[in-house]
């Protein structure tokens, strides 16, 4: 990059509020020469290109020029930093997995798993997860404050998708803290920490699944590796790793940022307990308007490209802002308004675009309808427990998610 960097201070204000920032980036086009800060995982204190604006994320997220191939940025940071050991990305002992590689190796890892996560298999999978749900309900039956997110929307998916792969439910406390240090970018001594407890936990639970395959979809994995080499020994716990934090993290979020959105709207909370069909379409403007995820993963050009009538060269690493395309005026209507009767078919990106379109989508979607649901009815007259201005938004240049969501339930 010869031009001089702006500096986008991912600072505590950033962090809270990112939207005011991504308003004015998007007033000035839609690529932005931006420098991380350090610490930032990828491309901490390295310069980047942001984009911002519907349809150029869009484009950009579906774009072969722009890699999420880890080794590809890895060999980057080696050439052009060769006496440093920054990495690109977290260890690849639990980042070589599809989200971090392009065709055919992509394609080869998306293959094994997609199965579980079709429509049909995960309505196959609705009765669990509306059992799940009412168990859940029940515990908060006789509390009064709770925080939402600890209490219902953190174990709700992972008892399901530990469910899914075969995990012991006493073994999924450690996923939470694991990922919170992984993904927010706080501590590098944190995430070091996390990583190899992170690879050891998976190496034993990996071994138990071989020992006795259980019928679960990480056996059907771990039986890839074995018994066709469909996976290297790295992918193998990478792609472990993977499907546990990817399939809680969306579905924590979107609970708790629907739930704070709709207890600052208590109209849209109204309309919602007198229509129940109003729900599916609720779903999608939660995940729009405050998407799960603030940015994609991070990229870099193979090739010289152009975005938004700027030039990226070859070798630019490039982060495309989710939570800005979702929040596009020129798209969207009155786009930060929460409005549970939105149309749908404005197509928000909250699961991304392309090749890398969220396997679990699906999955995410009937655990959010099924949540809310069981609110409405067990807790109408739900209501936050502290100023939403007060609440403290994770800092992570991914994820977009609450620390904490106090609510009273009021249900007596």
């Amino acid at each position: 990059m010869d031009q001089e960097a702006t500096l986008l201070e991912l600072d505590d204000a950033f962090v809270q509020d990112p939207y005011s920032v991504y308003a004015k980036l998007g007033a000035e086009g839609s690529a932005h020469r931006v420098r991380m800060p350090p610490g930032v995982p990828v491309c901490g204190g390295l310069p980047v290109w942001l984009i911002t604006g519907y349809e150029a994320v869009r484009s950009a997220l579906a774009d072969p020029r722009l890699s999420t191939d880890l080794h590809r940025m890895d060999g980057l940071f080696a050439q052009n930093e060769p006496d440093s050991d920054r990495r690109a990305g977290f260890s690849p002992a639990i980042a070589s997995h599809m989200l971090n590689s392009d065709p055919p190796d992509h394609t080869r890892m998306r293959k094994l798993v997609a199965k579980a996560f079709t429509s049909r298999a995960v309505e196959a999978l609705r009765p669990e997860i509306d059992r799940i749900t009412a168990g859940l309900v029940d515990t908060l039956a006789d509390e009064d404050t709770v925080d939402l997110l600890d209490d219902f929307a953190f174990p709700l998916p992972i008892r399901v998708i530990c469910q899914l792969l075969g995990v012991p439910v006493e073994e999924q406390e450690n996923f939470k803290s694991w990922s919170r240090a992984l993904v927010s970018g706080d501590s590098p001594e944190a995430a070091a920490a996390a990583t190899t407890e992170v690879v050891a936990y998976l190496g034993e639970l990996i071994a138990r699944k071989r020992r006795a395959p259980t019928g679960d979809v990480l056996s059907a994995v771990v039986s890839a590796h074995d018994v066709d080499n469909r996976l290297t020994d790295i992918e193998l716990v990478s792609t472990a790793y993977l499907l546990f934090v990817a399939g809680f993290e969306t579905t924590l979020n979107a609970l708790g940022n629907g739930t704070l959105h709709l207890m600052r709207n208590l109209d849209q909370w109204e309309a919602l307990r007198a229509d129940r069909s109003l729900l599916p379409g609720a779903v999608e403007e939660f995940l729009r308007l405050e998407s799960p995820l603030k940015h994609a993963s991070f990229r870099c050009a193979k090739e010289p490209l152009t975005i938004g009538g700027v030039e990226i060269p070859a070798g630019d690493f490039v982060l495309l802002s989710i939570a800005s395309a979702n929040r596009d005026p020129r798209r969207f209507e009155d786009p930060h308004a929460l409005d549970v009767r939105r149309p749908t078919d404005g197509g928000h990106l909250a699961f991304g675009h392309g090749i890398h379109h969220c396997l679990g989508a699906p999955l995410a979607r009937v655990e959010v309808r099924a949540a809310f649901g069981a609110l409405l009815d067990a807790f109408p007259a739900m209501r936050l427990a502290a100023d939403p201005e007060e609440l403290r938004w994770r800092n992570s240049t991914i994820i977009r998610g609450l620390h904490s969501l106090p609510v009273r339930l009021n249900r007596r």
